[in-house]
């Protein structure tokens, strides 16, 4: 016994032409579509039991069970009742499903770039996920380095929450009126829109894993917004006279399509903010 055959268009012509569709095809079209396993995650989305399922569609946990697990084909009736239950159009189990995000990037492909907008970097920054499109959370690797002169840091702030995790040195952060040194192995999770800052305390370069975690900003962001404070006092450097210092500040973070290319630690190459969300120092 044959299939019955299955129309289709000529791609020039746009002419009706029969192809036959065999079963193996037909079979492989549905598997495809993971019905039984999007029905399962709805269930258990709903924290709802085969039996309650089938109590709700008037189809036996059996024959659900067996719908879940592939081995049996539900007709449109079936799906139909099932769609209800969970609020859904019969197009959610034949609409195609999103790829499960996942990238790599190795080390050879990252990009080591200096603080910006000053002539005397305080640190360097790689970004550690820069080719991830419309990511909620940004990753980078720093390198503070000791100061070489005296100079005055100003706290910065964006929005969201900031995660720190000191690898290797000393370094100094100040969070509003709060500072604290952390050596390695010790972390710090602080809220970004409060003004913040970094410095080298040791002698030896300081490196730290930095995450920046994304939240949309206020609805009325000019009733919620706080004033960047004043520059951190001039640390004193072995054999530097008080009061020396080079001017170099940091402002506002800048960016745009690939993240790597911004500052992540709060210095402006006077792109407008809010191109680059989520990076360190905006």
């Amino acid at each position: 016994m044959t299939d019955k055959a299955a129309p289709s268009l000529d791609p020039l012509s746009q002419e009706p032409i029969t192809t036959q569709v065999d079963s193996a095809t037909a079979e492989q079209f549905i598997a495809e579509k993971h019905i039984g396993e999007r029905i399962k995650r709805l269930r258990l989305k709903k924290s709802m039991g085969l039996v309650e399922l089938g109590r709700h569609t008037a189809l036996s946990a059996s024959f659900l069970s067996q719908l879940e697990t592939g081995r049996v084909v539900p007709t449109l009736r079936n799906l139909a009742r099932i769609a209800m239950v969970f609020s859904k159009d019969l197009s959610y189990f034949f609409e195609s499903e999103p790829q499960s995000l996942f990238r790599v990037h190795r080390v050879k492909e990252r990009v080591r770039l200096p603080q910006t907008g000053v002539d005397d970097p305080t640190y360097y920054f790689e970004s550690l996920a820069y080719m991830v499109p419309d990511r909620h959370m940004d990753p980078y690797f720093a390198e503070f380095v000791p100061l070489k002169k005296a100079q005055d840091i100003r706290p910065h702030v964006h929005p969201g929450y900031e995660f720190l995790y000191v690898l290797q040195g000393e370094l100094e952060i100040r969070h509003g009126d709060q500072a604290s040194t952390l050596e390695a192995g010790d972390t710090v999770y602080f809220d970004a829109s409060t003004p913040h800052a970094y410095i080298c305390a040791g002698k030896v370069a300081a490196m730290a894993l930095i995450v920046t975690m994304h939240q949309p900003p206020p609805a009325q962001p000019a009733m919620h917004l706080r004033p960047m404070g004043t520059s951190i006092p001039s640390r004193s450097i072995a054999g530097m006279q008080p009061g020396m210092q080079s001017g170099s500040q940091a402002g506002t973070s800048s960016g745009g399509p690939v993240r790597a290319a911004s500052s992540p630690l709060g210095t402006s190459s006077g792109t407008p903010s809010g191109t680059t969300p989520g990076t360190v120092g905006r």
